[in-house]
């Protein structure tokens, strides 16, 4: 096992409450659904799980071997959301020469717009705070959702990138071209 598989583990035993679990299960109002969601580093046994997520969502998803490529690489920080130990969500964020870039966040659809996305976006911008002035990212202009969650974060539109995405029919589409300032956080 690496190093960081163990810190992952360490971390997730020592942020994880056990008692809210436990509360959500006897007391289910007592407890915030987001309370309950933990981010932890995605894992090479978590890509099926992933895979039928991403597929849910995307016309064109990421293939596994994307995804073995970024856990393998060690130039991208690959996150998983759970909630009661099944997966709901997950965000692939690279970080290198004062720069983020969010390559991928992506939220099961029976649960999007209940706060995965965001405590996923809150995580990604918390690891890049203390290593990047910047955080970019692109998305389908057709994805009103994710660019509506981008905005109340603060990000801010700086481009266009045309024909990015592939579309249906051999077709094209734009890609906006998202931006928020990390340096002006502190």
């Amino acid at each position: 096992m690496s190093i960081w598989k163990l810190v992952d583990k360490v971390k997730g035993l020592v942020l994880y409450d056990a008692d809210k679990e436990f509360y959500a299960k006897v007391f289910p109002d007592s407890v915030e659904r987001k309370d309950l969601m933990r981010i932890r580093g995605m894992r090479q046994e978590d890509l099926p799980e992933i895979l039928v997520i991403e597929g849910k969502n995307y016309n064109f998803p990421w293939s596994e071997g994307i995804f073995k490529d970024c856990l393998k690489s060690g130039n991208y920080s690959c996150l998983i959301c759970e909630e009661l130990d099944v997966i709901v969500g997950f965000a692939i964020v690279s970080i290198m020469a004062g720069e983020a870039h969010i390559m991928n966040i992506c939220v099961d659809p029976a649960i999007q717009k209940q706060g995965v996305g965001s405590k996923l976006l809150e995580h990604m911008i918390q690891l890049a705070t203390s290593k990047a002035e910047s955080i970019f990212l692109e998305v389908r202009p057709s994805n009103k959702a994710a660019i509506s969650l981008y905005e109340k974060r603060g990000f801010n539109e700086i481009g266009i990138r045309k024909a990015y995405y592939p579309a249906e029919n051999g077709y094209r589409e734009d890609a906006v071209m998202l931006a928020l300032e990390l340096v002006s956080l502190f």
